[in-house]
């Protein structure tokens, strides 16, 4: 039997059981689940079907809160509406040299001092951990410029949105989406020793993920088989749903959940949740976790998913498969994982990390040290580097023996950091196999630079995996095959530590405070106004299934320029497309002499294909363009889009969007979010031109049908059929005015 199933038709729950039919309309059942009454408390458009949010709390780490903040207040913020969070977990390493990083972090400071905020120093907890922490509630919303905002075992919809979702909350507007559907996960029986969060939640990302079984939807997490699970199982699995590109999570509250609060001082946060005694959804996944195995998923996503035992199995031709991808992907680096497999059929790993809002928790921490108590990682050449969630869960750790049980195994403990996540800490060797128990595995998320010769490959397992790999030093082991003693620890928060560091400025905003702005942190270029026509230059074409938003701009050190758009833009698409930015640089030099009066040899050219030029010239914009299948899967950092823009980037062209969260970036910069019919071709490549006349009318019109023109690089046309689908008013307005941010500025004028 497999432990995951998936059942696309709609489905009732009736007094807590799965059934196809009941006498209560589909329609009037709906407002039965948990998601519907939650998004009900949080939505002022009074339709239920075009929900305008407007969120409980937002949280920020310091890739992101910079841009947020500058966008903010060019826009006539005041101070923080709602609490908001902004935690230094991200960049908290001086990767690149200088200051500029904590620069960034006093910033921040300022900022919450001036406008009201809250403030969480580098290395206290990352993003996710302070927010289940401090600000989780049951019933509430809390909006995350990070992709994994998910804060659905604790009874609160996280949504992880781009950073203009947040300025817009900051500036008391909303969240604009039409009512998603709700899909039901029933979860029933009980994990096996050895068994932990990631091998639930692999296998769930395994099912759901290249289908789009759940994308843009909510899971609502129901059934037996949650009272089996202790809160940080829950959350270790509630996480991990960003991988399915679902919209948010939700799961049932029960005593478990209140004794978190509780835990916490805060048992007013809790009260009971749960579905009506009739409940509809649009459809189910069924997750027996009796059957639930130890899982692994292989570069370069967390989709890529075997059980250990299988891959085991079958390890020579799953490695080399993943050595064919690479190939593929990248002309400067070959990565050559076979050699991993030795003689006798197992697999070495070169590296072990359990970090993060996934791996860092206090449960996974303190079975994985039960696992290793008495042994060792052995002194060749795997190595095991544990990061704690937060200070209150290493302190709490420490108290009870864990750490020393870990330490004296040969572990190494490193503070709370998001690095090992996003390819900024415990980079691994070229040609490295990284274990990791964190939230995702594309290519360079460990750190390495395929354009530099340099790749590496991260394999997503349990930190009960890793720990048991790590005992056997190095060798690919399932937990599940390891015995071990382990009796669960009662965790104890201990807040007095964040009292003596952290900053609570929340409702206390002090207008005299000075900004304090580092010579890094630079204001937006100029942004245009759409005009009547477009002309778009292919810059960049990728033909994979997939592209992620750590493609369109790497992770890793080069966010330490997240705070200037204009030096953060050279790193776009840098390791996937090297040519990209030279080629929208040229495409930004010309429109800059068109806006000028003067027209070059290249633009004239094209522009006669469809027109006469020098009358086109005066009302057509030149920009450059991404083409990709599928683009925007992972991270919600905005710089994936606003990086294009800076470049002068006006459109993407795909057949769909990986993510909301990538599109509504798109929107929020003035990239116009280009469609293509789904058996259309697209035979184009880098250099040629697509014509886009009466852009500006059809955006206002709200016109879905765009017929456009081809020009190619020899001159020759050829027609083409553009979509530009469900733009809401306000994204109208925005692409229109150019951006978000000359959307604000005219309505404060």
């Amino acid at each position: 039997m497999k432990a995951v199933t998936l059942q696309e038709n709609g489905m009732y729950l009736v007094n807590g059981i799965p059934t196809p039919t009941s006498a209560v309309s589909p329609e009037e059942a709906r407002r039965g689940t948990i998601a519907y009454s939650i998004l009900k408390a949080h939505n002022v458009s009074g339709n239920m079907d075009k929900l305008n949010v407007k969120f409980d709390a937002l949280v920020s780490h310091d890739i992101t809160y910079v841009g947020i903040i500058q966008t903010a207040r060019a826009s006539g913020l005041k101070e923080f509406p709602i609490p908001y969070a902004m935690t230094n977990c991200h960049n908290s390493l001086c990767a690149v040299g200088g200051t500029i990083n904590e620069d960034d972090h006093v910033f921040g400071l300022s900022a919450a001092k001036k406008y009201g905020g809250i403030y969480v120093p580098a290395n206290q907890s990352v993003i996710h951990s302070y927010a289940r922490e401090e600000l989780a509630g049951c019933g509430k919303m809390i909006l995350g410029s990070d992709s994994h905002t998910r804060y659905g075992a604790l009874g609160t919809m996280g949504v992880g949105e781009g950073g203009p979702e947040l300025v817009k909350q900051l500036l008391k507007n909303t969240y604009d989406i039409n009512r998603p559907e709700v899909v039901m996960v029933y979860l029933h029986g009980t994990p096996r020793h050895g068994i932990g969060p990631h091998d639930v939640a692999l296998a769930l990302v395994g099912a759901t993920f290249s289908t789009g079984f759940v994308k843009n939807k909510v899971l609502e997490f129901v059934g037996p088989g949650v009272k089996n699970l202790s809160i940080d199982f829950r959350n270790g699995i509630d996480v991990m749903t960003t991988e399915t590109t679902c919209l948010s999570s939700i799961w049932v509250t029960d005593e478990i959940t209140q004794k978190h609060f509780e835990a916490h001082g805060r048992p007013e946060d809790y009260r009971e949740l749960s579905p009506a005694d009739v409940a509809y959804y649009d459809s189910m996944i069924d997750i027996n976790l009796d059957e639930m195995e130890s899982m692994i998923a292989l570069p370069f996503h967390p989709s890529n998913v075997y059980t250990i035992h299988d891959f085991l199995a079958n390890a020579k031709e799953i490695l080399a498969s993943v050595e064919a991808e690479a190939a593929a992907k990248f002309k400067k680096a070959k990565i050559s994982l076979v050699d991993k497999v030795q003689a006798d059929g197992s697999v070495m790993a070169d590296q072990g990390i359990i970090a993060g809002c996934a791996g860092g928790m206090f449960d996974s921490i303190d079975e994985a040290a039960a696992i290793l108590r008495g042994g060792s990682t052995g002194n060749g050449y795997f190595s095991l580097s544990v990061y704690p969630t937060s200070v209150p869960v290493s302190l709490e750790l420490t108290k009870i023996g864990v750490t020393a049980d870990l330490l004296s195994a040969g572990a190494v403990i490193k503070p709370s950091f998001c690095g090992p996540c996003f390819g900024a800490g415990d980079v691994p060797a070229n040609n490295g196999l990284s274990l990791r128990h964190t939230t995702r595995n594309f290519p360079n998320r460990e750190g390495s630079k395929p354009g530099e010769g340099q790749l590496s490959g991260v394999a997503l397992m349990d930190a009960r995996s890793i720990a048991a790999t790590a005992l056997n030093g190095g060798k690919i082991t399932a937990a599940t095959d390891v015995e071990y003693d382990y009796t669960p620890h009662e965790y104890h928060f201990d807040k007095s530590v964040y009292e003596k560091r952290l900053y609570y400025g929340y409702g206390k905003a002090d207008p005299s405070v000075d900004l304090i702005l580092g010579p890094n942190i630079t204001d937006w270029p100029k942004q245009y106004a759409l005009t009547d026509n477009i002309l778009l230059e292919l810059a960049a074409v990728i033909r994979d299934p997939v592209t992620t938003t750590d493609e369109l701009i790497p992770s890793g050190e080069t966010s330490s320029y997240r705070s200037n758009p204009l030096r953060l833009s050279e790193f776009a698409l840098s390791r996937r497309c090297p040519d990209y930015v030279g080629n929208s640089k040229a495409v930004s030099a010309q429109e800059a002499d068109r806006r000028d009066g003067k027209l070059s040899d290249h633009l004239r050219a094209v522009l006669s294909a469809v027109g006469n030029a020098d009358e086109l010239a005066k009302n057509t914009q030149f920009g450059s363009c991404v083409f990709a299948n599928k683009p925007g899967d992972g991270s919600a950092r905005e710089q994936a889009a606003s990086c294009q823009k800076v470049l002068g980037g006006f459109g993407n062209i795909c057949y769909e969007y990986a993510t909301k969260r990538y599109r509504s970036n798109c929107i929020n910069w003035g990239i116009l979010p280009f469609t293509l019919p789904t058996d259309a071709e697209f035979p184009y490549e880098v250099g040629d031109c697509v014509f886009v006349p009466n852009i500006r009318e059809a955006v206002a019109n709200g016109k879905e049908v765009i017929e456009a023109t081809v020009v190619k690089a020899d001159g020759t046309t050829a027609p083409i059929t553009l979509n530009l689908i469900g733009l809401t008013p306000d994204e109208k307005e925005i692409i229109l005015e150019g951006c978000l941010m000359n959307y604000y500025a005219a309505h404060m004028e």
